[in-house]
């Protein structure tokens, strides 16, 4: 990495060979009790990283640095009697994110593997044609991580936690035609131990999703979706600074011309709407010496788009 005019490089910064070797293993076991209505699962990953960076700038500067991290898994699902279909969920389970390879190179004796623990507890319910389900969930992090929008690179901010709950549904209204959608609310994303309260930025707070599809009719297959975000907050320290939402309509279809052909059709965005896929708020100087301006930078999303085409199977299953 270098610092640069325009397109011209002005030196060398970093320059660095990273090696990352990862090794796990998994055990998993499950229990039925009560003739079925009770069942429960355990179980555990082990992973082992390896970090080693060896500078090429400087002679003999060189670190390696081994982490360890285990992953328990359990689950308990509880259904109190056949004749009523309802089973009630609880769960808990840990995962690990690494640090890519360019902050390792930048910060090399920095944090490199965060967790994140998730608690649910929830209820489904599969009534012939009809499938329900919803649950509430806690998330804790011990790192955060952020994208830095200003170099293009990812870090661990401090420990955060998240809660909130979601809720999905299906309804098969005939053999051919069915609808389904769901949505996640977070009522609160935040890094703890902060005074006043840092909340996570970039973190949209609610989501929704829903469509429509037709499968198996006539040769046809298809179906029309939308998906929707709310606004967010784009600077932890400042609320109001909020990214706009946006709601999105696409639609596909899928005509079988004979056993070795599709003819595929889609339209992205048919509604048209304009939008923004990613928004951060950044910080620059527009000239050398200037005042620092703070501003929206934003990833427009694509307009109306079709697409047509086909797919050949050269060889039957």
């Amino acid at each position: 990495m270098y610092p640069r005019i325009g397109r011209d490089p002005q030196g060398i910064t970093t320059a660095a060979n990273a090696n990352v070797i990862n090794t796990a293993g998994y055990a998993r076991e499950n229990f039925s009790f009560l003739r079925g209505r009770l069942l429960a699962s355990a179980g555990l990953r082990f992973d082992t990283f390896r970090f080693d960076v060896r500078d090429r700038l400087v002679d003999d500067a060189r670190v390696a640095e081994m982490a360890t991290r285990p992953q328990p898994k359990f689950s308990l699902a509880y259904t109190p009697t056949r004749r009523v279909p309802i089973t009630l969920h609880a769960n808990y389970g840990r995962g690990i994110s690494s640090i890519d390879a360019r902050a390792i190179l930048t910060n090399r004796l920095g944090t490199k593997i965060a967790t994140t623990d998730f608690y649910e507890t929830g209820v489904s319910s599969n009534l012939g044609r009809v499938s329900l389900a919803a649950d509430a969930f806690w998330i804790d992090r011990s790192n955060e991580q952020v994208y830095i929008a200003d170099d293009g690179t990812l870090e661990f901010f401090g420990p955060s936690r998240a809660y909130g709950f979601e809720s999905k549904a299906s309804v098969q209204i005939t053999r051919h035609v069915s609808v389904s959608g769901g949505m996640t609310k977070v009522f609160n994303a935040f890094y703890r131990d902060t005074a006043p309260r840092v909340y996570v930025d970039r973190a949209p707070h609610f989501t929704a999703n829903g469509g429509l599809t037709v499968s198996a009719w006539k040769g046809w297959t298809g179906s029309a979706r939308v998906r929707a975000i709310n606004s967010y907050i784009l600077d932890g320290g400042d609320p109001t600074i909020r990214a706009a939402g946006h709601t999105v309509f696409d639609m596909s279809l899928v005509r079988r011309v004979n056993r070795n052909v599709d003819f595929n059709f889609s339209i992205d965005n048919f509604a048209n709407r304009r939008y923004f896929e990613t928004q951060n708020l950044v910080e620059s100087r527009p000239f050398a010496g200037g005042a620092a301006l703070t501003g929206i930078h934003a990833t427009p999303g694509y307009p109306v788009t079709f697409t047509a085409g086909l797919t050949f199977r050269l060889r039957g299953k």
